[in-house]
């Protein structure tokens, strides 16, 4: 997955939970978000695989296809 700052557009780099910028060094935590409703997905982990489930009506979502934002907070 790719992902780029909100604020400074630098390439940002997955640290564990986090997410860093290499520009300006931002660390931020990232939600996953259903494609086509924009809503927050449930995070599913079973033997090293990580699913996305939307509760929203749209199922299982493929992680090619999952929206990312800051999370709140």
């Amino acid at each position: 997955m790719e992902y780029r700052c909100p604020e400074c557009q630098g390439e940002c780099t997955q640290q564990g939970e986090h997410w860093v910028c290499e520009k300006c060094h931002k660390t931020m935590v990232l939600q996953p978000l259903c494609p086509e409703c924009h809503k927050p997905l449930e995070v599913l982990k079973a033997c090293g695989a990580i699913d996305y489930f939307c509760q929203n009506g749209h199922g299982l979502i493929s992680k090619k296809r999952v929206e990312w934002q800051p999370a709140a907070g």
